[in-house]
């Protein structure tokens, strides 16, 4: 059995040159706001293992047909 070598990350260096970008703060944003809705509409909990998944992948498009709750492991293995 042949083991792998374990990596670090370099969680300074993500955020530097990709979580930082205006992309991805716009489209963070996007998903904070439909967490808040579904929060206010009760379908999920604060602190919950459920992440709300968009139907058609555009974190803007927070139409209630658009989301839907989903487990945090089945949500983030969609491809």
């Amino acid at each position: 059995m042949e083991h792998k070598k374990k990596y670090k990350r370099d969680y300074k260096g993500e955020y530097k040159y990709y979580q930082s970008s205006p992309l991805q703060k716009y489209r963070r944003a996007g998903r904070n706001a439909a967490r808040r809705k579904m929060l206010a509409l009760g379908r999920v909990r604060k602190y919950s293992s459920t992440d709300v998944h968009h139907l058609d992948k555009n974190t803007w498009n927070n139409g209630l047909r658009n989301l839907r709750p989903l487990n945090k492991h089945i949500n983030r293995s969609i491809k």
